[in-house]
């Protein structure tokens, strides 16, 4: 009786050892979209003029990527994205403007967001100046010039 229980334990043992170290079915790696930069810093910009930059995104994967909305974080920054899908190994651009109406530094996050919620995010960030009320003053020598 005792071989028996030992056989059957042995036996029991090894299918687990054996079931433990057969791979499972593996999921398939999420896809995957990788930003060309994750930050722009539009420097010093004029109050009341607006800004725009282009951020480049690859999909690296071997599946079919769609991006399902671009947020910002406040209505001073808009996004404009193409709604065609990016086939593997493909590029697209993400347009991003900022409103430069309010005086100071800024920084403002954009979540892209793709393929059943998975998220990345980019940053601009700058300082708004103060721009002069008039343009320059005029050169009243110049008058003086034309009359001689």
């Amino acid at each position: 009786m005792k071989i028996v229980f030992t056989l059957l334990l042995i036996t029991g043992l090894a299918a687990s050892a054996t079931a433990q170290t057969t791979p499972d079915a593996q999921a398939a790696p999420a896809p995957s979209l990788a930003l060309k930069e994750a930050s722009y810093d539009f420097g010093k910009i004029p109050q009341g003029r607006p800004v725009t930059h282009l951020f480049e995104v690859t999909n690296t994967s071997k599946e079919v990527i769609r991006l399902e909305n671009v947020q910002t974080s406040c209505g001073c920054t808009t996004p404009e994205w193409s709604r065609e899908p990016i086939q593997p190994g493909a590029s697209t651009t993400i347009k991003v403007g900022y409103n430069s109406a309010g005086e100071g530094p800024f920084s403002k996050t954009v979540t892209i967001i793709y393929n059943n919620n998975q998220t990345k995010q980019v940053v601009i960030s700058g300082n708004v100046y103060k721009a002069p009320a008039t343009s320059a003053p005029a050169n009243a020598s110049l008058s003086l010039l034309k009359h001689s």
